[in-house]
């Protein structure tokens, strides 16, 4: 056996890493989605006065606007601790760093995300009404933001478009996707799954199917090419929309 192939064999020995019996991606999955949980229940703990555990309502607008963003952007601490202790490192577990191709990809599939979002929208206002049909909750932010949080608010969409989409998107296309492979479950249901946990981890039940719709669309990016870089280009189309809400205000 040659020495290439010796090498590419222990590469993938060590990409398939069990971990308590399983493949090391479940383990970082579970961890990701444990600490954005206790994050978000220690923030509201902090708070005075307030039952929710919504992440998104402790904000004041200015320093701590930030904050509401840290138990999504822990989603991808695990996946990344992970892929480097049990794996052979984010850019060969996962494929993250995007490539022309995954540009070209997650460009078209985030821009029919967004369709696909609007269209089911549609559907549900026409059903429920628009009292029914919540807003995304980037709305509020953009109405309670002045002109003097511009610095914070240009901050806060970068890391809507960037930061937020690449942490959930090395949890559920990185390591559940990979995991779910390893185990040879098939590619479709890989995407329906990941789609359904998308639309969970947002949390907006009056908008579910339409994300499950754009999740399935962004996970489509997955598929075609193989790497996370891609859905993370169609992630951060999808989320440049509702970025431009902080600055327009409506």
């Amino acid at each position: 056996m040659s020495a290439s192939r010796v090498g590419q064999g222990v590469g993938e020995d060590v990409r398939n890493r069990l971990v308590f019996g399983a493949h090391w991606g479940f383990v970082a999955f579970f961890a990701g989605l444990g600490g954005y949980h206790l994050v978000t229940v220690v923030m509201t703990a902090l708070r005075s006065g307030h039952a929710s555990v919504d992440p998104l309502e402790l904000l004041d607008v200015g320093p701590v606007l930030l904050l509401a963003f840290v138990p999504s952007l822990l989603l991808g601490l695990a996946p990344l601790v992970a892929s480097r202790r049990w794996g052979s490192g984010p850019r060969r577990d996962f494929g993250w760093m995007p490539t022309l191709r995954d540009v070209k990809v997650g460009l078209a599939c985030g821009a029919l995300a967004l369709l696909a979002g609007y269209l089911v929208n549609l559907v549900l206002l026409g059903i429920y009404g628009t009292d029914r049909v919540s807003d995304s909750p980037l709305t509020d932010l953009a109405e309670d933001g002045g002109r003097d949080e511009f610095v914070w608010l240009a901050l806060a969409a970068l890391v809507v478009v960037v930061a937020t989409p690449m942490a959930e998107e090395l949890l559920m296309r990185g390591s559940l996707w990979g995991a779910l492979e390893h185990h040879r479950v098939p590619q479709w249901v890989i995407l329906v799954l990941t789609a359904v946990v998308f639309a969970y981890l947002h949390g907006e039940p009056t908008r579910t199917l339409a994300l499950l719709a754009q999740g399935l669309v962004i996970g489509a990016a997955r598929w075609r090419t193989g790497r996370v870089g891609a859905s993370f280009v169609a992630h951060a189309a999808n989320n440049l929309a509702p970025a431009l809400l902080l600055f327009t205000g409506s």
